[in-house]
């Protein structure tokens, strides 16, 4: 937390989605200035809430519960959403009602409540659906919305619009404007991640991370999650009288800055939990069909067995098609200026929990079936080659 100034907060916050990873990280960087934070969720945090923090049990999808908890408050950071990756990204009305009826309910409830200030947690996604991005800017528009592969990414995008859209809206008590900003990040890592890192861990364990895919030159970009967290509490500040309001109306790729390969990023990870790192390389177009058809699979059956896809395709494009955005506007207009992590403390993390490679000893039952798994996987992709020529 460097690069934020050494001055104590006396705002109160609201975090919406305060009980996930990254919300109850922000919470304790605004703690620890000296901020009064209120935590909004559907859950706590599985973490201690520390004194003079508060969580309130809330929906963004009930507007009364939203309109109640903005009273008093001086700053929304809205990061509640639904559907990011895996089988939550195949529930469309879910992820609709919380993504865009959701960050409705926010918008109204800052206007009614006259908060003064609103900071948008949203994705590379907004730009981004498969096509090659290099060194990318704001500037960018939104892909166009029937381009999204998926629902989380179009429902963003809408909930971005809207948030764009509220900037300098009169805010209901007469006194001033709304002023917003959006923060479009890559993807989180950091210790005690639990929404991607524990299924990765898993599938590692299991033994099915046993290929890559996608050209090895191709580079996309991470952030951690105390850099993400600095960079919203300097969007927040970038909104006030004192900075001129310069972030107002704006938006942001925020990321560590280090574009790097997808599977090249997570090879300490693989190494540092004692598994070799994979040596066989799959087209990525092969791995795209294999996620389609899980996906069409997942839509006939998933009421009846809602199992966890392997991969989705907008996953297989985010790990396997180059997109990195220019961090200049961050730097330039918050002052943000990303630290240097690396995967070692995560490692660390999940070998205190018991991960790493275990004996050879291990159940010959749970590596019979984990190989059948393999095989099975392997079996279907290359049952539909003949698709693919055609």
């Amino acid at each position: 937390m460097d690069q934020l100034d050494r001055k104590e907060l006396k705002d109160t916050f609201l975090i919406t989605g305060g009980g996930g990873y990254f919300g109850y990280r922000l919470a304790c960087a605004l703690h620890e200035k000296g901020a009064k934070v209120v935590l909004f969720d559907v859950r706590p945090p599985s973490q201690e809430i520390p004194e003079g923090m508060v969580f309130v049990h809330g929906d963004i999808r009930e507007y009364a519960e939203v309109e109640s908890a903005t009273r008093g408050i001086d700053c929304v950071f809205h990061i509640a959403s639904y559907g990011m990756s895996g089988r939550e990204q195949l529930n469309q009305t879910l992820i609709e009602e919380v993504n865009v009826r959701g960050t409705e309910h926010v918008i109204r409830a800052c206007v009614a409540s006259a908060v003064p200030r609103l900071i948008y947690t949203s994705t590379f996604n907004v730009v981004f659906g498969g096509q090659v991005i290099e060194n990318g800017d704001e500037t960018l528009p939104y892909l166009p919305l029937h381009l999204h592969p998926d629902h989380y990414s179009k429902t963003k995008a809408l909930a971005e619009m809207a948030v764009m859209e509220a900037n300098g809206r009169a805010l209901e008590n007469g006194v001033g404007v709304l002023r917003t900003s959006a923060l479009r990040p890559a993807g989180i890592y950091g210790p005690g991640e639990q929404r991607h890192l524990p299924r990765i861990v898993g599938y590692i364990e299991r033994g099915l991370f046993c290929f890559v895919y996608g050209e090895a030159s191709s580079l996309v970009e991470f952030v951690h999650v105390d850099n993400l967290a600095a960079a919203h509490v300097l969007a927040a500040e970038a909104l006030t009288a004192n900075k001129g309001y310069r972030a107002s109306g704006q938006a942001y790729f925020i990321s560590d800055g280090q574009p790097i390969n997808n599977f090249e990023f997570f090879r300490p990870l693989v190494e540092g939990l004692g598994h070799p790192f994979p040596k066989v390389r799959l087209p990525l177009t092969l791995i795209y069909l294999f996620a389609f058809l899980t996906e069409m699979v997942h839509s006939l059956v998933g009421r009846l067995y809602n199992f966890q896809p392997l991969l989705t395709r907008t996953e297989v494009y985010k790990t396997g098609v180059t997109h990195y955005f220019s961090m200049a506007k961050a730097k330039r207009d918050l002052g943000y200026e990303p630290q240097k992590y690396s995967l070692d403390e995560v490692v660390q993390w999940f070998k205190k929990r018991g991960h790493g490679r275990k004996p050879k000893s291990s159940s010959f039952k749970h590596l019979l079936q984990d190989i059948l798994l393999v095989i099975a996987f392997v079996a279907v992709i290359f049952s539909f080659l003949p698709v693919v020529g055609t």
